[in-house]
């Protein structure tokens, strides 16, 4: 059977390597450095183009040098011409006339697509799960996540504080394909399901190329995506070669720095603190005298169940009390109940807003003043687990302020019960914000 060399040349990176060698022969090392991708990933797409007779490759001494084939582009241009019959091409006459149109009518709407391939070291079905399962999403691009991972069902992704985008799975394929519908929550020029995101899966020598296509944008969101597309395509090779990209610094210090967008960041750094960690870890002692980590993360689910309760969160939506989903006994899933019922949590809190007051017990408070309590939680319960069990935690000074400076408020306004803070101890007096909104929690870091 012939080679689909057309199939080949459906990956962008691929036709730019023909198009430089079209100019002459040139070493990888030449030829890398026109690419944002990777050397490895260049040195992949030339060993397909090789394998398809496109490309052929001589040592000399210690450097590859490439060349084109004239037989493979001749066999190239043959079915190209076998394919491209005059139906086509009465399309393509039809279909530019009708671009032509669509510019000058709809200017805006109708732009060249993202479209960016990466080489990951790890076979499709994993890659696959990389972008497509929250747990493995969260190691690299979003701060939450819900997935319906079907055909028709919906996703919603917090990306970064106060940024989610959402819409539905319109196809899935898995190992080797996934199609959603593309928007962001808030954005009327792009609402969530407005635009298309195609990642194909290509298996490779050692790993996969991941190609990601997203269509339906503006010239002015194409900028905007690619920055953050770019950013995000890093992201999942560091994941894939080391099971974690880290934090993302595009996470860490949320602007405007509300009480929602803090408590998002906030939560990404506790399920850090919270990540892989195993059963053995329960039993460590914490910070807190009265709490071992697995009774911490009991406490910690409790207070995000109580926070989601106050907001109005539909109880449906919430673990049932006593079952194994509301409790932490179980430190090696403690990441993903805190993750799930974190994010319904802080839904429930978009969903009604921060106006007005709410009722904290026998009290009425202002609802952006208990809103924050999910930061505090948060924050304080992160550096409680991660000291425990060795860890630690980075967080923004930004951020650090906001929560020190709501936890000052809430003990202004009665508050301060014992349990919820110790008694207060001194920090030094060069201590940064997180120390001191610690110390002032009863807590010495």
């Amino acid at each position: 059977m012939p080679f689909d060399l057309l199939g080949v040349l459906a990956e962008p990176n691929r036709r730019k390597l023909l198009a430089l060698l079209a100019e002459g022969e040139r070493s990888v090392t030449d030829l890398a450095a026109e690419f944002a991708v990777t050397r490895s990933a260049i040195s992949q797409h030339l060993t397909i183009l090789v394998d398809a007779g496109l490309v052929e490759a001589r040592q000399e001494g210690r450097f590859r040098f490439y060349r084109l084939v004239p037989g493979g582009v001749a066999a190239l241009r043959a079915q190209i011409d076998g394919f491209w019959t005059s139906e086509l091409d009465h399309l393509a006459r039809t279909a530019t006339r009708t671009a032509s149109r669509t510019t000058r009518t709809e200017q805006g709407t109708a732009h060249m697509p993202y479209d960016k391939s990466v080489f990951v070291p790890v076979p499709p079905d994993e890659a696959f799960a990389l972008v497509t399962e929250p747990e493995r999403l969260r190691r690299w691009q979003v701060v939450a996540a819900r997935v319906d991972l079907r055909a028709g069902g919906d996703y919603r992704w917090t990306v970064v504080p106060g940024h989610t985008a959402g819409g539905q799975v319109t196809e899935v394929d898995p190992g080797r394909r996934v199609v959603l519908s593309w928007g962001w929550e808030g954005d009327d020029s792009l609402p969530p399901g407005a635009s298309t995101v195609t990642i194909s899966l290509t298996p490779g020598d050692g790993g996969t190329f991941v190609r990601l296509v997203h269509e339906g944008l503006t010239e002015d969101q194409v900028v905007g995506h690619t920055e953050g597309w770019d950013h995000y395509l890093d992201r999942l090779v560091a994941a894939a070669a080391d099971g974690d990209a880290g934090p993302d610094a595009w996470a860490a210090a949320p602007d405007p720095l509300d009480a929602l967008n803090a408590a998002e960041a906030s939560l990404a750094i506790c399920q850090r603190a919270l990540r892989d960690l195993d059963d053995a870890a329960g039993a460590k002692p914490t910070p807190c005298a009265e709490f071992d980590v697995n009774a911490l993360i009991e406490h910690l689910l409790g207070s995000l169940t109580s926070m989601a309760m106050v907001a109005g969160a539909d109880p449906s939506k919430l673990p049932a009390p006593g079952s194994p989903e509301s409790l932490g006994a179980r430190s090696s899933e403690a990441e993903r109940r805190v993750a799930d019922l974190g994010q319904v949590a802080i839904e429930a809190w978009r969903d009604r807003g921060t106006d007005g007051s709410v009722s904290m017990g026998p009290a009425e408070m202002p609802a952006e003043l208990v809103a924050a309590i999910l930061t505090i939680e948060l924050l304080i319960h992160a550096w409680d687990a991660a000291t425990a069990t060795g860890r630690t935690i980075t967080v923004a000074p930004e951020l650090a302020e906001f929560g020190l400076g709501r936890l000052q408020a809430l003990a202004a306004a009665g508050a301060r019960t014992p349990d919820r803070f110790g008694p207060q101890v001194e920090a030094p007096a060069d201590a940064d914000a997180l120390t001191r909104m610690l110390a002032f929690s009863g807590r010495r870091a």
